[in-house]
């Protein structure tokens, strides 16, 4: 009930403010209306003589120039100025909500005006904040440049002063030492690459090139080969055929043979038996024995790029794979001699 009856005492309160307002503007409005009614009066009591006298008076004065038109218009702006400076001014009566009216709405203009600004400096704000990242990263790459030449130049000048200081055989032992040093990392580079390359070869490459073989897809084109699904093989549109239930398992090795183990004497014959007896493997092993010969052929050569092809019985799987990936190269006039690239010149034309 408290609640109640201050919410009333607030209305009536709000409600009574409004009506003293409305009063007021009221009585402002009955005020000039009288006087307009005053006015319009004393102008139909002038008589007709008059009114021809005042109309006589008012042609004549339009004729009288320019200075007495200067001198009538100065008088009206100071008949004006006189009736506004003597009256007083409106205001308000205490209580009236026609002050919060008028904050309210010049409130709501500048918050619209304030939206519609923002709205259309966003953009440039975006803009100047692409601009802002971009010039920090700039500045960061100047910065770590800076860093680096002047630890370069740090570096070739305590060089140069420890280089006058020592003997010629010191510098050439400390030159020794250090292409020690790098042949040593770099064999272990190459050994860690190698790990990679065979775990690569297992675990991804051997399946696809083996599907490739056997006339599946490309190598890359189907990324999950299942190899016990390649005993199946493929059929002429390069999909896998349906598993049999109880697959020929000498077929199948006579097929492996065929493909993946060409070629007599001892040292092919030693290669079968290392293989196991699946698709998968013997096109790993196929892939790695390739890859060898290659580099041993390339570091065989000097330099040499017509000395460094490897003559290959067939184009398989694994030969196109590194054609296609841009690390080896058919001879330009006889496609069974493959090399690797020397990524250090350019691809032949």
């Amino acid at each position: 009930m408290d609640d109640l009856a201050v919410d009333l005492t607030a209305d009536d309160l709000h409600l009574g403010n409004v009506d003293r307002t409305l009063r007021e503007l009221q009585r402002m409005v009955k005020e000039h209306e009288d006087a307009l009614s005053q006015v319009c009066f004393e102008s139909r009591s002038l008589s007709p003589f008059t009114k021809y006298l005042q109309l006589r008076a008012s042609s004549e004065h339009h004729y009288q120039g320019n200075i007495d038109s200067a001198k009538a218009s100065l008088d009206i702006m100071t008949s004006a100025h006189d009736a506004a400076a003597t009256s007083a001014p409106f205001l308000p009566s205490h209580g009236s909500v026609l002050p919060a009216l008028l904050a309210l709405r010049k409130t709501h203009q500048t918050t619209a005006q304030s939206r519609a600004y923002a709205t259309s400096q966003g953009a440039s704000l975006e803009k100047a904040r692409r601009q802002l990242e971009l010039e920090k990263a700039n500045l960061e790459d100047q910065k770590a440049l800076q860093k680096a030449l002047e630890d370069r130049i740090e570096t070739l000048r305590n060089g140069l002063e420890t280089s006058q200081k020592k003997t010629p055989e010191q510098v050439a032992q400390e030159r020794l030492d250090e292409l020690r040093q790098k042949k040593t990392h770099y064999d272990r580079e190459t050994s860690r690459f190698l790990r990679a390359l065979n775990k690569f070869i297992d675990e991804h490459l051997g399946a696809m090139l083996a599907a490739e073989e056997l006339g599946g897809p490309v190598v890359g084109d189907m990324m999950d080969v299942d190899t016990d699904d390649l005993g199946a093989g493929f059929n002429a549109q390069g999909k896998l055929k349906k598993a049999k239930a109880n697959p020929d398992e000498d077929m199948r090795q006579r097929r492996i043979d065929d493909i993946w183990g060409g070629g007599g004497g001892e040292q092919a014959q030693k290669r079968r038996r290392d293989r196991e007896g699946d698709e998968t493997s013997a096109a790993g092993a196929e892939m790695r024995e390739l890859t060898e010969l290659l580099l041993n052929s390339l570091m065989d050569s000097a330099g040499d790029s017509s000395a460094a092809y490897v003559r290959i019985p067939r184009e398989t799987a694994a030969a196109r794979f590194l054609v296609r990936s841009k690390v080896a190269q058919f001879h330009p006039r006889d496609a069974t001699r493959l090399r690797l690239v020397d990524f250090g010149r350019d691809l032949d034309d």
